[in-house]
């Protein structure tokens, strides 16, 4: 892969940082939740977020 570029890297510093905000607030909303189907929804949709971060920050180890 080729080098990133300053500005890149500080969109994907961004992205990584809104991924994990999303995460750490679906996980709060997961745990409040007292419908199982929106408990359900929520915990997924924070799995979905933290995947998605920790492909961002592969980037970052290449």
């Amino acid at each position: 892969m080729a080098n990133l570029t300053q500005v890149e890297l500080q969109h994907l510093r961004h992205l990584i940082g809104a991924h994990e905000t999303a995460y750490q607030k679906l996980t709060t909303y997961s745990s409040q939740a007292v419908d199982p189907q929106i408990k359900q929804m929520f915990s997924k949709s924070a799995q979905d977020a933290l995947n998605t971060k920790q492909k961002l920050m592969s980037f970052l180890n290449n």
